[in-house]
């Protein structure tokens, strides 16, 4: 009998636990604003490291939500003052194992630190618009400027 309890104390936490993950993404979607995204956490592995998540707009800031963490607050923030894309590439090796076929990595700048994100091909329309659509930047913030190519190729 006492096994049983124990079995069922542990279930119920679980379930618990997984209604509370997705009662957050749920939360977070409900402002607006929200964008699926995959940013690179590490760069240890090439092609590996991706984490996926969901991207908040808040003002001038992208802020990005791991999507199975219990976390209140964002794992990272981009300021849009402080960033530009340099790159834009098609997910390449491994990477087109954890992304979507229609995704596109961008590689950003951020205050000097280089940052990959991706997102969905169209979502990069709605990113682009609203990084250029900010107040004007300091040149010297920037490493280089923003960089939106023509669309990338299948290599």
């Amino acid at each position: 009998m006492r096994v049983l309890e124990i079995a069922g104390i542990c279930i119920v936490t679980l379930l618990a636990l997984l209604f509370a993950i997705f009662f957050r993404r749920r939360l977070l979607m409900a402002g607006g604003g929200t964008i699926r995204l995959q940013v690179r956490i590490s760069t240890m592995v090439p092609g590996r490291g991706w984490s996926p998540g969901l991207g908040q707009f808040v003002g001038d800031e992208l802020r990005f939500h791991r999507m199975f963490s219990l976390a209140i607050r964002p794992k990272r923030v981009l300021d849009r003052r402080f960033l530009a894309v340099e790159e834009r590439r098609l997910p390449s090796g491994p990477e087109r194992l954890t992304m979507p076929g229609h995704w596109v990595v961008l590689r950003c700048v951020s205050s000097g630190t280089q940052i990959e994100i991706a997102m969905a091909e169209t979502t990069v329309t709605g990113f682009s618009s609203w990084l250029e659509a900010g107040p004007p930047r300091d040149p010297s913030a920037l490493r280089s400027r923003p960089v939106f190519g023509p669309r990338p190729t299948e290599p």
